[in-house]
Protein backbone atom coordinates (compact mmCIF):
# COMPACT_ATOMS: atom_id res chain seq x y z
CA UNK A 1 0.00 0.00 0.00
CA UNK A 2 1.31 3.21 -1.35
CA UNK A 3 2.15 6.00 1.79
CA UNK A 4 0.09 9.40 0.66
CA UNK A 5 2.33 12.29 0.29
CA UNK A 6 1.15 15.46 1.91
CA UNK A 7 1.25 18.83 -0.66
CA UNK A 8 4.18 19.69 1.00
CA UNK A 9 6.47 16.28 0.53
CA UNK A 10 5.29 16.85 -3.05
CA UNK A 11 7.09 20.14 -3.20
CA UNK A 12 10.44 18.72 -2.06
CA UNK A 13 10.13 15.72 -4.15
CA UNK A 14 9.75 18.27 -6.91
CA UNK A 15 13.15 20.32 -5.65
CA UNK A 16 14.90 17.05 -5.37
CA UNK A 17 13.88 16.01 -9.33
CA UNK A 18 15.07 19.46 -10.45
CA UNK A 19 17.97 19.56 -7.83
CA UNK A 20 16.91 22.24 -5.94
CA UNK A 21 20.13 22.88 -3.75
CA UNK A 22 18.53 25.63 -1.53
CA UNK A 23 16.07 23.24 -0.38
CA UNK A 24 17.95 20.31 -0.60
CA UNK A 25 20.24 22.09 2.39
CA UNK A 26 17.46 23.48 4.32
CA UNK A 27 15.92 19.76 4.37
CA UNK A 28 19.66 18.28 5.21
CA UNK A 29 20.00 21.33 8.12
CA UNK A 30 16.67 19.67 9.40
CA UNK A 31 15.01 23.15 9.32
CA UNK A 32 11.20 23.52 8.94
CA UNK A 33 10.55 25.36 5.79
CA UNK A 34 6.32 26.09 5.69
CA UNK A 35 4.94 25.20 2.25
CA UNK A 36 4.73 28.85 0.69
CA UNK A 37 8.72 29.37 1.55
CA UNK A 38 9.36 26.37 -0.76
CA UNK A 39 6.87 27.63 -3.57
CA UNK A 40 8.38 31.11 -3.11
CA UNK A 41 12.25 28.85 -3.94
CA UNK A 42 10.75 26.58 -6.35
CA UNK A 43 9.14 29.73 -8.45
CA UNK A 44 12.33 31.81 -7.88
CA UNK A 45 14.20 29.05 -9.48
CA UNK A 46 11.41 29.13 -12.09
CA UNK A 47 10.21 25.49 -11.45
CA UNK A 48 6.73 25.12 -13.04
CA UNK A 49 4.51 23.75 -9.91
CA UNK A 50 1.88 20.79 -11.55
CA UNK A 51 -2.05 21.95 -10.33
CA UNK A 52 -2.82 18.69 -9.31
CA UNK A 53 -0.42 19.09 -6.38
CA UNK A 54 -2.64 21.57 -4.53
CA UNK A 55 -5.58 18.82 -3.97
CA UNK A 56 -4.37 18.60 -0.28
CA UNK A 57 -3.15 22.50 0.22
CA UNK A 58 -6.29 23.62 2.14
CA UNK A 59 -6.29 20.22 4.22
CA UNK A 60 -2.66 20.46 5.21
CA UNK A 61 -2.56 24.49 5.53
CA UNK A 62 -5.71 24.78 7.23
CA UNK A 63 -7.94 21.78 8.13
CA UNK A 64 -4.40 20.32 10.13
CA UNK A 65 -3.25 22.96 12.40
CA UNK A 66 -7.07 24.25 13.55
CA UNK A 67 -7.64 20.52 14.28
CA UNK A 68 -4.17 20.59 16.10
CA UNK A 69 -5.14 23.51 18.28
CA UNK A 70 -8.52 22.09 18.52
CA UNK A 71 -6.87 18.73 20.63
CA UNK A 72 -4.74 21.36 22.55
CA UNK A 73 -7.40 23.16 23.46
CA UNK A 74 -8.84 20.38 24.39
CA UNK A 75 -6.07 18.65 26.42
CA UNK A 76 -5.87 22.05 28.19
CA UNK A 77 -9.34 21.72 29.46
CA UNK A 78 -8.29 18.44 30.51
CA UNK A 79 -5.51 19.40 32.27
CA UNK A 80 -8.01 22.28 34.12
CA UNK A 81 -10.37 19.89 35.07
CA UNK A 82 -8.12 17.71 36.59
CA UNK A 83 -6.15 20.34 38.75
CA UNK A 84 -9.93 21.57 39.59
CA UNK A 85 -10.50 17.95 41.15
CA UNK A 86 -7.04 17.83 42.79
CA UNK A 87 -7.50 20.87 44.70
CA UNK A 88 -10.89 19.77 45.64
CA UNK A 89 -9.99 16.65 46.81
CA UNK A 90 -6.93 18.18 49.05
CA UNK A 91 -9.73 21.13 50.57
CA UNK A 92 -11.45 17.83 51.42
CA UNK A 93 -8.72 15.73 52.82
CA UNK A 94 -7.53 18.27 54.84
CA UNK A 95 -10.55 18.38 56.60
CA UNK A 96 -10.51 15.18 57.45
CA UNK A 97 -6.55 15.32 58.25
CA UNK A 98 -7.20 18.06 60.93
CA UNK A 99 -9.80 15.64 62.43
CA UNK A 100 -7.03 12.88 62.46
CA UNK A 101 -4.70 15.06 63.90
CA UNK A 102 -7.29 16.43 66.64
CA UNK A 103 -8.00 12.97 67.84
CA UNK A 104 -4.60 11.80 67.79
CA UNK A 105 -3.35 14.56 70.34
CA UNK A 106 -6.20 13.70 72.51
CA UNK A 107 -5.35 10.10 72.41
CA UNK A 108 -1.99 11.01 73.27
CA UNK A 109 -3.36 13.67 76.04
CA UNK A 110 -5.19 11.08 77.28
CA UNK A 111 -2.55 8.57 77.35
CA UNK A 112 -0.42 11.10 79.49
CA UNK A 113 -3.25 11.74 82.24
CA UNK A 114 -3.49 7.73 82.58
CA UNK A 115 0.52 8.07 83.19
CA UNK A 116 0.64 10.58 85.43
CA UNK A 117 -2.25 8.80 86.91
CA UNK A 118 -0.54 5.42 87.37
CA UNK A 119 2.79 7.36 88.78
CA UNK A 120 0.12 9.23 91.30
CA UNK A 121 -0.69 6.18 92.90
CA UNK A 122 2.74 4.80 93.08
CA UNK A 123 3.39 7.39 95.09
CA UNK A 124 0.25 6.44 97.36
CA UNK A 125 2.11 3.87 99.41
CA UNK A 126 5.00 6.37 100.47
CA UNK A 127 2.78 8.69 101.24
CA UNK A 128 0.57 6.38 103.47
CA UNK A 129 4.21 5.15 104.98
CA UNK A 130 5.09 8.92 105.90
CA UNK A 131 1.43 9.80 107.63
CA UNK A 132 1.62 6.25 109.41
CA UNK A 133 5.18 6.83 110.87
CA UNK A 134 3.99 10.91 111.86
CA UNK A 135 0.47 9.69 113.75
CA UNK A 136 2.24 6.61 115.32
CA UNK A 137 5.22 8.68 116.74
CA UNK A 138 2.52 11.53 117.58
CA UNK A 139 0.32 9.66 119.38
CA UNK A 140 3.35 7.04 121.02
CA UNK A 141 5.03 11.12 122.40
CA UNK A 142 1.48 11.56 123.64
CA UNK A 143 0.64 8.68 125.82
CA UNK A 144 4.28 8.96 126.55
CA UNK A 145 4.13 12.56 127.75
CA UNK A 146 0.36 11.53 129.84
CA UNK A 147 2.05 8.76 131.74
CA UNK A 148 5.36 10.52 132.22
CA UNK A 149 2.94 13.76 133.52
CA UNK A 150 4.92 15.96 130.59
CA UNK A 151 1.83 16.92 129.16
CA UNK A 152 -1.15 19.45 130.51
CA UNK A 153 -4.32 17.00 130.68
CA UNK A 154 -6.53 19.50 129.12
CA UNK A 155 -4.76 19.86 126.13
CA UNK A 156 -4.09 15.95 126.08
CA UNK A 157 -7.74 15.51 126.06
CA UNK A 158 -8.35 17.53 123.34
CA UNK A 159 -6.22 16.20 121.31
CA UNK A 160 -7.12 12.81 121.91
CA UNK A 161 -11.26 14.24 121.16
CA UNK A 162 -9.80 16.00 118.30
CA UNK A 163 -8.20 12.53 117.17
CA UNK A 164 -11.10 10.30 117.44
CA UNK A 165 -13.48 13.13 115.50
CA UNK A 166 -11.51 12.65 112.68
CA UNK A 167 -11.34 9.45 112.49
CA UNK A 168 -15.18 8.55 113.39
CA UNK A 169 -15.95 11.37 110.10
CA UNK A 170 -13.38 9.87 107.53
CA UNK A 171 -15.47 5.86 108.81
CA UNK A 172 -18.99 7.43 108.13
CA UNK A 173 -17.68 9.34 104.70
CA UNK A 174 -16.74 6.16 103.43
CA UNK A 175 -19.38 3.78 104.75
CA UNK A 176 -21.73 6.31 103.15
CA UNK A 177 -20.12 5.79 99.89
CA UNK A 178 -19.97 2.56 100.27
CA UNK A 179 -23.39 2.23 100.91
CA UNK A 180 -24.21 4.55 97.75
CA UNK A 181 -21.93 1.97 95.70
CA UNK A 182 -24.30 -1.24 97.17
CA UNK A 183 -27.61 0.26 96.03
CA UNK A 184 -26.22 0.70 92.50
CA UNK A 185 -25.52 -2.86 91.94
CA UNK A 186 -28.99 -3.53 93.51
CA UNK A 187 -30.52 -1.36 90.88
CA UNK A 188 -28.82 -3.48 88.27
CA UNK A 189 -29.57 -6.35 89.26
CA UNK A 190 -33.21 -5.75 89.98
CA UNK A 191 -33.26 -4.73 86.03
CA UNK A 192 -31.25 -7.99 85.06
CA UNK A 193 -33.83 -10.13 87.22
CA UNK A 194 -36.68 -10.05 84.64
CA UNK A 195 -34.50 -11.47 81.68
CA UNK A 196 -33.76 -14.04 84.03
CA UNK A 197 -37.13 -15.47 83.82
CA UNK A 198 -37.65 -14.93 80.46
CA UNK A 199 -35.07 -17.31 79.97
CA UNK A 200 -35.78 -19.81 82.73
CA UNK A 201 -39.39 -19.74 80.94
CA UNK A 202 -38.32 -20.09 77.67
CA UNK A 203 -36.30 -23.24 78.92
CA UNK A 204 -39.37 -25.39 80.01
CA UNK A 205 -41.61 -25.50 76.59
CA UNK A 206 -37.78 -26.88 75.49
CA UNK A 207 -38.40 -29.39 77.71
CA UNK A 208 -41.49 -30.37 76.59
CA UNK A 209 -40.73 -30.50 72.97
CA UNK A 210 -37.96 -32.82 74.05
CA UNK A 211 -40.68 -35.51 75.96
CA UNK A 212 -42.79 -34.93 73.04
CA UNK A 213 -41.34 -35.66 69.80
CA UNK A 214 -37.41 -36.30 70.20
CA UNK A 215 -37.52 -37.22 66.22
CA UNK A 216 -38.72 -33.71 65.36
CA UNK A 217 -35.62 -32.25 67.61
CA UNK A 218 -33.27 -33.88 65.82
CA UNK A 219 -34.54 -32.93 62.66
CA UNK A 220 -34.40 -29.43 64.03
CA UNK A 221 -30.78 -29.84 64.85
CA UNK A 222 -29.92 -30.98 61.53
CA UNK A 223 -31.56 -27.86 59.92
CA UNK A 224 -29.96 -25.58 62.04
CA UNK A 225 -26.22 -26.62 61.71
CA UNK A 226 -26.18 -25.78 58.10
CA UNK A 227 -27.51 -21.92 58.43
CA UNK A 228 -25.19 -21.31 61.29
CA UNK A 229 -21.83 -22.29 59.31
CA UNK A 230 -23.33 -19.76 56.70
CA UNK A 231 -23.65 -17.07 58.96
CA UNK A 232 -19.65 -17.79 59.77
CA UNK A 233 -18.74 -17.71 56.27
CA UNK A 234 -20.61 -14.13 55.77
CA UNK A 235 -18.90 -12.78 58.78
CA UNK A 236 -15.35 -13.89 57.43
CA UNK A 237 -15.98 -11.67 54.27
CA UNK A 238 -15.25 -8.34 56.12
CA UNK A 239 -11.61 -9.19 57.39
CA UNK A 240 -10.57 -9.73 53.88
CA UNK A 241 -8.87 -13.28 54.21
CA UNK A 242 -9.36 -15.13 51.00
CA UNK A 243 -7.79 -18.71 50.39
CA UNK A 244 -5.42 -18.80 47.56
CA UNK A 245 -6.70 -21.47 46.03
CA UNK A 246 -10.22 -22.38 45.12
CA UNK A 247 -11.15 -18.54 45.27
CA UNK A 248 -14.98 -18.41 45.11
CA UNK A 249 -16.92 -15.20 44.31
CA UNK A 250 -15.90 -12.52 46.76
CA UNK A 251 -17.97 -9.36 46.70
CA UNK A 252 -15.66 -6.53 48.78
CA UNK A 253 -18.17 -4.89 51.01
CA UNK A 254 -18.49 -0.58 50.97
CA UNK A 255 -15.33 -0.47 53.33
CA UNK A 256 -14.10 2.46 51.95
CA UNK A 257 -10.84 0.69 51.59
CA UNK A 258 -7.27 2.37 51.08
CA UNK A 259 -4.81 1.41 48.10
CA UNK A 260 -2.59 -0.25 50.64
CA UNK A 261 -5.33 -2.60 51.65
CA UNK A 262 -6.43 -3.55 48.06
CA UNK A 263 -2.86 -4.25 47.01
CA UNK A 264 -2.06 -6.53 50.05
CA UNK A 265 -5.36 -8.50 49.17
CA UNK A 266 -4.15 -8.95 45.30
CA UNK A 267 -0.57 -10.45 46.86
CA UNK A 268 -3.22 -12.68 49.03
CA UNK A 269 -5.02 -13.90 46.24
CA UNK A 270 -1.95 -13.84 44.12
CA UNK A 271 -3.89 -11.40 41.59
CA UNK A 272 -1.41 -11.35 38.54
CA UNK A 273 -2.37 -9.41 35.52
CA UNK A 274 0.97 -11.66 33.73
CA UNK A 275 -1.34 -15.04 34.75
CA UNK A 276 -4.78 -13.89 33.66
CA UNK A 277 -2.88 -12.62 30.61
CA UNK A 278 -1.43 -16.54 29.86
CA UNK A 279 -4.01 -18.42 31.58
CA UNK A 280 -6.86 -16.32 30.47
CA UNK A 281 -8.31 -16.47 33.63
CA UNK A 282 -9.34 -13.81 36.67
CA UNK A 283 -10.35 -13.96 40.05
CA UNK A 284 -14.05 -13.08 40.44
CA UNK A 285 -13.26 -10.17 43.42
CA UNK A 286 -16.16 -7.73 42.81
CA UNK A 287 -15.21 -4.17 44.59
CA UNK A 288 -18.07 -2.14 45.19
CA UNK A 289 -16.12 1.04 44.60
CA UNK A 290 -12.09 2.90 43.89
CA UNK A 291 -10.17 3.45 47.04
CA UNK A 292 -10.42 6.94 47.40
CA UNK A 293 -5.78 7.60 47.62
CA UNK A 294 -5.48 5.50 44.25
CA UNK A 295 -4.28 9.05 43.08
CA UNK A 296 -1.27 9.37 45.74
CA UNK A 297 0.21 6.40 43.61
CA UNK A 298 3.36 7.60 42.39
CA UNK A 299 3.92 4.64 39.99
CA UNK A 300 1.81 4.54 37.00
CA UNK A 301 1.95 1.54 36.34
CA UNK A 302 0.95 0.31 39.00
CA UNK A 303 -1.96 2.63 39.48
CA UNK A 304 -2.68 1.56 36.05
CA UNK A 305 -2.51 -2.33 37.22
CA UNK A 306 -4.70 -1.56 40.21
CA UNK A 307 -7.41 -0.22 37.79
CA UNK A 308 -7.64 -3.23 35.66
CA UNK A 309 -7.51 -5.23 38.80
CA UNK A 310 -10.45 -3.66 39.84
CA UNK A 311 -12.31 -2.75 36.51
CA UNK A 312 -11.56 -6.19 34.93
CA UNK A 313 -13.62 -9.05 36.71
CA UNK A 314 -16.47 -6.60 36.27
CA UNK A 315 -16.60 -6.17 33.03
CA UNK A 316 -15.73 -10.20 32.13
CA UNK A 317 -18.42 -11.05 34.37
CA UNK A 318 -21.07 -8.92 32.93
CA UNK A 319 -19.87 -10.40 29.55
CA UNK A 320 -20.57 -14.18 30.64
CA UNK A 321 -24.03 -13.15 31.99
CA UNK A 322 -25.29 -11.61 28.22
CA UNK A 323 -23.46 -14.92 26.84
CA UNK A 324 -25.42 -16.93 28.96
CA UNK A 325 -28.60 -15.17 28.16
CA UNK A 326 -27.34 -15.23 24.50
CA UNK A 327 -27.72 -19.19 25.11
CA UNK A 328 -31.17 -19.41 26.68
CA UNK A 329 -32.80 -17.13 24.10
CA UNK A 330 -31.58 -19.73 21.37
CA UNK A 331 -33.45 -22.21 23.18
CA UNK A 332 -36.48 -20.20 23.93
CA UNK A 333 -36.40 -19.36 20.34
CA UNK A 334 -36.21 -22.90 18.50
CA UNK A 335 -39.13 -23.97 21.14
CA UNK A 336 -42.62 -24.24 19.56
CA UNK A 337 -44.20 -23.80 22.76
CA UNK A 338 -42.39 -21.65 25.71
CA UNK A 339 -43.49 -22.31 29.31
CA UNK A 340 -45.15 -19.14 31.37
CA UNK A 341 -41.48 -18.74 32.69
CA UNK A 342 -39.65 -18.58 30.05
CA UNK A 343 -42.34 -16.13 28.64
CA UNK A 344 -42.04 -13.89 31.59
CA UNK A 345 -38.32 -13.71 31.34
CA UNK A 346 -38.29 -13.27 27.03
CA UNK A 347 -40.59 -9.84 28.06
CA UNK A 348 -38.00 -8.65 30.73
CA UNK A 349 -35.37 -9.07 27.90
CA UNK A 350 -37.26 -7.65 25.47
CA UNK A 351 -38.02 -4.85 27.64
CA UNK A 352 -34.33 -4.42 28.94
CA UNK A 353 -32.73 -4.29 25.83
CA UNK A 354 -35.59 -1.52 24.45
CA UNK A 355 -36.82 -4.25 21.48
CA UNK A 356 -40.47 -3.53 20.62
CA UNK A 357 -43.13 -5.71 19.33
CA UNK A 358 -40.95 -8.63 20.17
CA UNK A 359 -38.35 -8.77 17.27
CA UNK A 360 -36.54 -11.81 17.87
CA UNK A 361 -34.25 -11.11 15.33
CA UNK A 362 -33.41 -7.71 16.68
CA UNK A 363 -33.24 -8.89 20.06
CA UNK A 364 -30.80 -11.48 19.14
CA UNK A 365 -28.62 -8.53 17.75
CA UNK A 366 -28.78 -6.03 20.60
CA UNK A 367 -28.01 -8.76 23.13
CA UNK A 368 -24.58 -9.42 22.48
CA UNK A 369 -21.15 -8.49 24.51
CA UNK A 370 -18.68 -5.48 24.59
CA UNK A 371 -14.89 -6.16 24.19
CA UNK A 372 -13.46 -6.42 27.13
CA UNK A 373 -10.52 -4.08 25.56
CA UNK A 374 -12.89 -1.17 24.72
CA UNK A 375 -14.74 -1.31 27.82
CA UNK A 376 -11.23 -1.29 29.57
CA UNK A 377 -10.33 2.00 27.42
CA UNK A 378 -13.37 3.29 28.00
CA UNK A 379 -13.30 3.23 31.48
CA UNK A 380 -9.66 4.65 32.29
CA UNK A 381 -10.41 7.58 29.66
CA UNK A 382 -13.92 8.65 30.77
CA UNK A 383 -12.44 7.99 34.92
CA UNK A 384 -8.78 9.03 34.50
CA UNK A 385 -7.81 5.67 35.67
CA UNK A 386 -10.20 5.65 38.75
CA UNK A 387 -9.18 8.72 40.12
CA UNK A 388 -12.25 11.74 38.87
CA UNK A 389 -14.36 13.43 40.87
CA UNK A 390 -17.01 11.20 39.50
CA UNK A 391 -15.64 7.89 39.59
CA UNK A 392 -14.64 8.73 43.09
CA UNK A 393 -17.94 10.29 44.25
CA UNK A 394 -20.39 8.43 41.94
CA UNK A 395 -19.16 5.08 41.20
CA UNK A 396 -19.08 6.75 37.70
CA UNK A 397 -16.74 4.57 35.61
CA UNK A 398 -17.86 5.57 31.77
CA UNK A 399 -19.29 9.37 31.90
CA UNK A 400 -22.51 8.40 31.09
CA UNK A 401 -25.06 11.90 31.30
CA UNK A 402 -28.52 12.39 32.43
CA UNK A 403 -30.85 14.93 32.27
CA UNK A 404 -33.84 13.04 34.92
CA UNK A 405 -31.95 10.76 36.96
CA UNK A 406 -29.79 11.15 40.01
CA UNK A 407 -26.16 12.53 38.74
CA UNK A 408 -22.76 14.53 39.62
CA UNK A 409 -23.21 18.06 37.63
CA UNK A 410 -19.95 18.39 35.91
CA UNK A 411 -17.54 21.88 37.40
CA UNK A 412 -16.76 22.86 33.93
CA UNK A 413 -21.13 22.92 33.13
CA UNK A 414 -21.88 26.11 30.61
CA UNK A 415 -24.79 27.76 32.54
CA UNK A 416 -27.48 27.01 29.50
CA UNK A 417 -27.12 23.01 29.91
CA UNK A 418 -28.42 20.91 32.79
CA UNK A 419 -27.28 17.56 32.24
CA UNK A 420 -25.72 15.63 35.00
CA UNK A 421 -22.86 12.62 35.19
CA UNK A 422 -25.03 9.43 36.23
CA UNK A 423 -24.33 8.26 39.69
CA UNK A 424 -24.23 4.55 40.71
CA UNK A 425 -24.55 2.64 44.26
CA UNK A 426 -21.57 0.31 42.72
CA UNK A 427 -19.41 -0.24 40.06
CA UNK A 428 -20.80 -2.93 38.60
CA UNK A 429 -24.34 -1.19 38.09
CA UNK A 430 -21.83 1.55 36.14
CA UNK A 431 -20.77 -1.62 33.68
CA UNK A 432 -24.35 -2.96 32.89
CA UNK A 433 -25.78 0.31 32.60
CA UNK A 434 -23.14 1.14 29.77
CA UNK A 435 -23.04 -2.25 28.33
CA UNK A 436 -26.84 -0.95 27.91
CA UNK A 437 -26.18 1.92 26.58
CA UNK A 438 -23.99 0.75 23.37
CA UNK A 439 -26.43 -2.06 22.91
CA UNK A 440 -29.52 -0.16 23.33
CA UNK A 441 -28.60 3.45 21.88
CA UNK A 442 -29.55 5.07 18.11
CA UNK A 443 -26.02 6.31 18.46
CA UNK A 444 -24.12 2.91 18.73
CA UNK A 445 -26.36 1.37 15.50
CA UNK A 446 -23.12 1.15 13.71
CA UNK A 447 -21.64 -0.29 16.72
CA UNK A 448 -23.98 -3.14 16.71
CA UNK A 449 -24.00 -3.60 12.67
CA UNK A 450 -20.23 -4.20 12.56
CA UNK A 451 -20.38 -6.37 15.57
CA UNK A 452 -23.24 -8.17 13.66
CA UNK A 453 -20.92 -9.05 10.34
CA UNK A 454 -18.30 -10.21 12.56
CA UNK A 455 -20.62 -12.65 14.45
CA UNK A 456 -22.12 -13.68 10.58
CA UNK A 457 -18.27 -14.22 8.95
CA UNK A 458 -17.56 -16.12 12.75
CA UNK A 459 -14.30 -13.42 12.84
CA UNK A 460 -13.10 -12.92 16.40
CA UNK A 461 -15.17 -9.48 18.06
CA UNK A 462 -12.16 -7.44 18.24
CA UNK A 463 -12.01 -4.54 20.07
CA UNK A 464 -9.57 -2.94 18.25
CA UNK A 465 -12.04 -3.10 14.65
CA UNK A 466 -15.18 -1.84 16.59
CA UNK A 467 -13.61 0.89 18.38
CA UNK A 468 -14.24 3.50 15.03
CA UNK A 469 -17.41 2.92 15.38
CA UNK A 470 -18.05 4.59 18.61
CA UNK A 471 -17.21 8.30 17.14
CA UNK A 472 -20.52 9.49 18.56
CA UNK A 473 -19.64 8.33 22.37
CA UNK A 474 -18.19 11.71 22.69
CA UNK A 475 -18.01 15.55 21.12
CA UNK A 476 -14.75 15.12 20.04
CA UNK A 477 -15.49 12.46 17.31
CA UNK A 478 -12.76 10.69 15.54
CA UNK A 479 -10.27 12.35 17.81
CA UNK A 480 -11.83 10.00 20.79
CA UNK A 481 -11.54 7.02 18.97
CA UNK A 482 -8.15 7.75 18.44
CA UNK A 483 -7.04 8.00 22.13
CA UNK A 484 -9.06 4.73 22.63
CA UNK A 485 -6.80 2.72 19.92
CA UNK A 486 -3.62 4.39 21.44
CA UNK A 487 -5.30 3.03 25.35
CA UNK A 488 -5.31 -0.39 23.50
CA UNK A 489 -2.05 -0.60 22.32
CA UNK A 490 -0.31 1.56 25.19
CA UNK A 491 -1.80 -1.06 27.69
CA UNK A 492 -2.09 -4.80 25.87
CA UNK A 493 -6.13 -4.77 26.61
CA UNK A 494 -6.14 -7.07 23.98
CA UNK A 495 -4.66 -9.83 26.01
CA UNK A 496 -8.28 -9.65 28.52
CA UNK A 497 -10.42 -9.99 25.14
CA UNK A 498 -10.81 -14.14 25.94
CA UNK A 499 -10.19 -14.01 29.87
CA UNK A 500 -13.11 -15.54 31.59
CA UNK A 501 -14.27 -16.09 35.36
CA UNK A 502 -12.46 -18.54 37.35
CA UNK A 503 -15.44 -20.08 38.86
CA UNK A 504 -17.42 -19.94 35.21
CA UNK A 505 -19.73 -23.00 35.51
CA UNK A 506 -20.16 -22.47 31.14
CA UNK A 507 -16.42 -22.51 30.42
CA UNK A 508 -17.19 -20.03 26.84
CA UNK A 509 -14.79 -18.51 25.69
CA UNK A 510 -16.25 -14.85 24.93
CA UNK A 511 -15.23 -14.45 21.13
CA UNK A 512 -17.61 -17.86 20.66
Amino acid sequence: MKKKLSYRDKLIDLAYIYNVKEIQDYVKSKKNLTTGQIELILKKNKIVIPKDFKTNFIKDNVYKPISKIKNNIFEFKEDQIKAKNKFFRKTKNFKYDIQRKISINIKNLWNNLGIIGLNFLNIIPTLGRTFYSFFANLLTELFNGIYNQQINPKSAKNVIIGFFVIFGVTTIIITGVNQFDETKQNKNVEVVKPELKEKKEDKKPKTQVKKEDKKLKTQVKKEDKKPKTQVKKKDKKPELKVKKKNVAEVILPDLNLKTETVLNLFKDVDYDLSQVRNKKLVKPIYFTQFPKDLNELSNSRLKKETFIKIVLPLIVAENEKIIADREKLKIVAGKKFTTEQEKQWLRQKLLEYKVKKGNMKELMIRMDIIPTSIALAQAAKESGWGTSRFALEGNAIFGQWTWSGQGIAPLDRASNKKHKILKFPILRASVKAYQNNLNTHKSYSNFRDKRLTMREKNKKISGLELTETLKNYAQTGSEYTKILIQIIKQNRLTDFETVRLVNSVKQVELSS
